[in-house]
């Protein structure tokens, strides 16, 4: 009998998975000959997340609701402070003159004429040397050089004022209080 004894715990123990027995230390049941300390339970951010949801849907709901005889919702006049495509047409003809504007006035600029001639606007640099100690016949009189210039500046000064009077008032181009009419 102590034969078959044997082979059967053996048996039994093979059969049986081995596991890890771990030992119990019993430390945190005991607490003496006092009770243990209560612990103080939140309600949780779930809770608070909900809390504040549910007054949140309620006052979104409210604003969202049109007014009495039909008006739009408080919501909808705030969004539309948002909307830039009432007046796009406007700005963009506005846009679309003002690039026009500025490419005529590069063409403008780019290909006008430049004059070569430099004009004597200082006659006094002729004689701009020191008025002391000048070796006789080394200065010239330059009163003639000077009078010729006076006279051609006078005479293109009245043939610009000829021109203007000829072409009368001028007329102005479109401004901007006449694209928001």
């Amino acid at each position: 009998m102590q034969a078959l004894r044997t082979r059967a715990v053996g048996v039994v123990r093979r059969a049986r998975p081995t596991t890890l027995r771990t030992s119990r230390s019993y430390a945190s049941e005991s607490h003496g000959h006092h009770e243990a300390p209560k612990v103080d339970e939140g309600l949780g951010t779930a809770f608070y997340v909900f809390a504040g949801a549910l007054p949140t849907s309620i006052l979104a709901y409210q604003i969202s609701r049109p007014g009495a005889d039909g008006e739009p919702s408080s919501l909808s006049k705030w969004l539309q402070q948002f909307d830039y495509f009432n007046d796009w047409e406007t700005r963009n003809t506005l846009r679309t003159e003002l690039l026009e504007q500025a490419a005529h006035d590069k063409h403008l600029f780019l290909h006008a004429g430049r004059s070569t001639h430099v004009e004597l606007k200082t006659p006094e640099l002729f004689n701009s040397g020191s008025p002391w100690n000048v070796p006789a016949g080394h200065s010239v009189n330059l009163d003639h050089i000077t009078e010729h210039y006076r006279k051609q500046a006078a005479a293109e000064e009245e043939r610009k004022v000829k021109k203007l009077a000829e072409k009368g008032p001028a007329e102005p181009k479109s401004t901007l209080s006449q694209l928001f009419k």
